[in-house]
Parts: structure tokens; sequence; C-alpha cells
């Protein structure tokens, strides 16, 4: 039997709160800005004259020049309708430097970043040009509003847009609510589930921006004024990896290149943040992972010591913090940071194999998902899945990823990047990628229904609202995943010698 159809009072309550969503066009939700944008980009330095960058847009037939500084990073933005403006007010001015005609700051969106942000940005912002950067601020393309017309991208309700204008804590609440709306109007154009929990762990990457410019907002107000040194707040966990499931907790970090005498202005920050967001209604993440706790907010040379001690005296109590770590992504603040935190802490993973075992062995004590009859283990006929399925998958792949000295985040991308080189069959990660996609697609399933019918949401599936089918799939997706173990084992055991510098 299929999962159940939500009684009347219910549908009737969710069409009067999703109308626009049963209308969303899909595609900005399924595709990333790098999908999109021109690359390479024409730029110039800010001492040019106008006439020059006037002169390069119409040979090139482009609307937009970016300007660089000194350093080669973004620094404003010259577009057709700033030269109009210009002429039009005094035409001697085409013999002005760049600097006197462009924008600057300019806002600007990261490459790997889902396309309905970029719309939003572009929305709320009022512009047509979205210069796309790289994690040192050097642009890498540009996003027009012309490419995005080619690609019919009409979005009928862009949370974005509302995240970036939120003004507290209960607005952001209001966004979060519709989660579960957003993931039904999703599935019902066939977006896949793994493709929807990639768009919730988007949306709970922007609540976390948006809380972190809130509680900036606070600091000035409160009177304790700017950042004391450069930093940059990261997203672990689920929604680091791009996988988070409904009704995630908080997992976040915090990096930043001052000192310790720093950290009492870092450390009320983050205490505003963290109870923003539980506001919004991500909760408080019971294991303490949140910027919040000192153990998850450091100084550049802090984090490195965290990171050596992880690797050179691994303790399984320990781990439970480290694994996630490396799921971690930059949200908000000096992107580079996190780049270069990445760099030295996968660095240091592929040079300890004790290190490894130990962060690949967290799910050996994992019991298993189904009898001796093969019928899958309850408990108040309920099983999870995520610590059945998801966690060895998730658990295995990070691990490998960190022994073959892949810097990715996302699960999928790990299996594939390691396979590639070596690490095992291809095919057997396609057999888990699989395995991954269908738990997930329950998962959601299920607390889609929970949802409807005003159950707490969790990862634990009811297998008799399910179809004979679907269960059978599930079985063969725990099995899959119930194998992770060993080929983490193989892959450990053919790692080259020398792999990681």
């Amino acid at each position: 039997m299929a999962a159940q159809s939500p009684p009347i009072a219910h549908r009737a309550r969710d069409a009067m709160d999703t109308t626009a969503l049963e209308r969303l066009d899909s595609f900005p939700y399924r595709h990333r800005v790098d999908e999109l944008m021109t690359s390479p980009v024409e730029t110039m330095e800010p001492g040019r004259p106008v006439a020059d960058a006037a002169r390069l847009m119409s040979e090139r037939s482009i609307s937009s020049v970016l300007i660089l500084d000194t350093a080669g990073r973004l620094h404003g933005i010259l577009t057709e309708r700033d030269v109009l403006r210009l002429v039009a007010a005094t035409p001697g001015k085409l013999a002005d430097p760049i600097a006197t005609a462009m924008t600057a700051p300019v806002r600007s969106i990261e490459a790997g970043a889902p396309l309905y942000r970029a719309l939003a940005r572009m929305a709320s912002v009022g512009v047509r040009h979205l210069p796309v950067i790289d994690d040192d601020n050097r642009p890498v393309g540009i996003l027009t509003s012309r490419a995005l017309l080619k690609q019919r991208a009409s979005l009928a309700l862009t949370l974005g847009d509302e995240i970036a204008l939120a003004p507290d804590g209960s607005a952001l609440q209001d966004i979060h609510a519709r989660l579960p709306a957003l993931v039904r109007a999703l599935r019902g154009e066939d977006v896949s589930a793994t493709q929807a929990s990639a768009v919730v762990a988007g949306i709970t990457r922007d609540l976390t921006a948006r809380a972190g410019e809130l509680a900036l907002s606070e600091m000035k107000a409160a009177g304790q004024g700017e950042p004391p040194a450069p930093w940059c707040l990261l997203v672990l966990g689920s929604a680091g990896r791009g996988e988070s499931l409904l009704a995630p907790d908080q997992d976040n970090a915090l990096i930043h290149s001052g000192h310790p005498g720093n950290d009492p202005w870092f450390a009320a920050f983050a205490d505003r943040l963290n109870r923003l967001l539980d506001e919004a209604g991500v909760p408080y993440c019971p294991g303490g992972v949140m910027a919040k706790n000192p153990s998850y907010r450091h100084t550049i040379a802090d984090w490195h010591a965290q990171v050596d001690a992880w690797v050179a005296r691994p303790q399984p109590e320990a781990l439970l913090g480290a694994d996630i770590f490396y799921d971690f992504v930059a949200v908000l603040g000096k992107r580079r940071l996190a780049s270069a935190l990445r760099e030295y802490a996968t660095r240091a993973a592929g040079r300890s194999p004790v290190f490894l075992r130990l962060l690949a062995a967290a799910s050996d004590d994992v019991p298993r998902a189904t009898n001796l009859l093969g019928r899958l283990r309850t408990h108040e006929g309920r099983i999870d899945l995520k610590r059945h399925g998801l966690f060895p998958i998730v658990t295995g792949a990070r691990a490998v990823a960190l022994a073959w000295g892949s810097t990715a985040t996302s699960t999928d991308t790990r299996l594939i990047e390691v396979a590639a080189k070596g690490a095992f069959p291809e095919d057997a990660a396609r057999s888990v990628i699989e395995a991954r996609h269908i738990i997930v697609n329950t998962i959601l399933d299920q607390q889609l229904a929970d949802h409807t019918a005003d159950h707490t949401l969790s990862n634990r599936i009811d297998p008799k609202q399910f179809s004979r089918r679907a269960i059978s799939q599930v079985r063969d997706a725990l099995a899959a995943a119930a194998q992770m173990p060993e080929l983490v084992r193989e892959a450990l055991g053919n790692r080259p010698i020398g792999a990681i510098p």
C-alpha cells in the first residue's frame, strides 16, 4: 500500500498556504549558476578610460565589463547602462577613469550556488548582471538576465528572495515552515528526492547566512561594532553535503584570522546566530555542534591544532565531531579562509591511516536492518533508515574521499571521484549511490506524509505505508549500504603509497 493521502482538512490547509508553490517552475531549483553563466569574462582596471570599456563592449557584443583590483579580485562592474547614463549627463566624461562610472562594491555569487539563489539576489538588488566568483573573490563568469530568459527560468515563488529580506528570526521561521510544501511541489514535478534534499540543504545554508547577517546587525545595534578580524561562517553535516532531509538541527562552526583575544566578540556573535536559527525553526544541535560552542569556533591556528589533535591522537568519542566537520561549506564571510582550512584538513587526514580507519569504523556497530527472514527490523512499527542506511554510506564515502585526497563534500561526488581513481569498482559506487537515492526517497515520502498528518518528522519510516515493491527496493538498498564497510576497507587498502603529499 502506498503512502496514504492526507486528510481533507490538511489538504485544504496546504492549498491555502502553497498556491504559488503549486505553480512552481522547478528549473531554478534543479540547476546551478555555473550551468548558465558566461565564461570567461572581460575585465579591465579601474584606471582605464570609460571609452575603452565602451569600445570593448561594442566589439564583443557584451553588456558589461568586470573591474578588478590590483590583486585580480572583483572590485566593480561597468554596464552598458552605466555608460549611457554617463554620456546622457556629460558626453565628455568618456575620457574619465572607469572608477568614476562603475558600480562598486558589486553583489556577486559563487559558481556552485543553486540558480534560485541567483534569481533571488538579482531580484532583491535589482540588477541584470551578477558576477560569479571563486572562493578568493576572483571572477570566473557572469550571469545575465538575457541568459536566464533564454532558459525560460520563470519562477512562481523564490524563497531565496524572502530569506534575503527577512528582518528577524520570526520571518525566517515562516519561510522554514514552508519547506515541506516546497519539497511536495518539487516532487510533484518529478524532481528527484536527492535533488529536493539538495534544495532543502541550500535553503538551510541561506537561512544560516541570513541569521549571520542579522546577528551582525544586532552586534552593531548593541554597540559591539564590526568583526575584529576576517572571519567565515561554516555549515557542517548534511546541509554542508547538500543532502538535508526535513527537520534538521543546527550544525555550524566559525573560523577567523584574528587572535584568541578576539574570541569574546565572536562568541557573542555566535550566540546571537544560533539563537536566531533556533527561532527560525532550526533547533539547537543536541550534540553542541554549533559556533557558540568554543570547540567549533577557532582562529586559523587553533583550527589547525584541532585538526592535528584529531589526526595524531584519534579517539572514538572525539571523532563524533570530527566526522561532520569534514562536510563543511562556507556560507558567509571570507570564503578563502574555508578553502585554506579544507586543504589543510584534507592533507592532514590523508597522512594518518589510523585516523581514516577509525573514521570509517564509526558505522561498524550499526545493527542489521533485517532479521533472519529478511524482514525489516522495526521498533514501535518503524525503522530508522538514516541509521541503518544513510549513516554507513555517508560515513564510508567521507573516509574514502579523505584517504584518496578528494575535497568533495557531497556523498555522490565523493564516491564517483574515488571510484574514478581506482578506490573500488565504479559499478560498486553506482550501486551505493542508487541505494542512497532509494533511501532518501523513502524517508522524504514518509516525512511528507507525517507532515500532512501533523506527526513529528523523523528519519523513521512505517513499512506498512508503502507498497511491497517499494519495501523490496528499500531492503535491497539497505543490503547495499551494509556492504559499504567492506568497500571502504578495500579502498583504504588500495590507496597508492604517497597518494596524499
